[in-house]
């Protein structure tokens, strides 16, 4: 019980840093809004090395704390909308055979931008937003596998350490 503590104060230092990272890294794509997001690394990685419960908890840490210190509430909505939506369809894929983590992280990025243009629409209550959606839906899949590469190269490597 005390390792998987340590594990999951670890998991939610990291995912606050890479969130920090981000912040100071701009990705200059000339699309507002457009972000790799790294701390969704962790997300991954918990998915499968622990359960979505603790996924979960590390993905609620992480976007209050990332929201906070550097984002607003909006933002902190925006984040935990993409978030959470993201989270239920990666465990969902999860449980489809022969899906790798690459593709379940896949699901995961077009998820979050979805879920978070659906906040958007809602706010600002216009639906124009969802023109948007084919520029975000091909930025999901571009961030998503990248973090899936990455994602799985680090399950394999530190799974056995658990």
């Amino acid at each position: 019980m005390r390792q998987k503590t340590a594990w999951m104060g670890l998991m939610a230092a990291i995912a606050i840093i890479f969130g920090y990272i981000e912040t100071l890294l701009p990705i200059f794509t000339g699309i507002p809004g457009i972000k790799l997001g790294l701390a969704n690394l962790v997300t991954v990685f918990m998915l499968y090395v622990f359960t979505w419960k603790e996924a979960a908890v590390i993905a609620t840490i992480r976007i209050l704390v990332i929201g906070f210190l550097f984002g607003s509430l909006f933002s902190i909505l925006f984040s935990l909308a993409g978030g959470y939506l993201s989270l239920m369809v990666m465990v969902w894929m999860k449980k489809v055979p022969g899906l790798s983590v690459i593709g379940v992280s896949i699901a995961g990025g077009v998820f979050h931008n979805i879920g978070q243009i659906l906040v958007a629409a809602l706010v600002v209550e216009n639906i124009k937003l969802f023109y948007y959606v084919p520029v975000l839906l091909v930025a999901g899949l571009v961030t998503g596998l990248l973090i899936g590469i990455v994602g799985q190269m680090l399950i394999r490597r530190l799974k056995p350490l658990l």
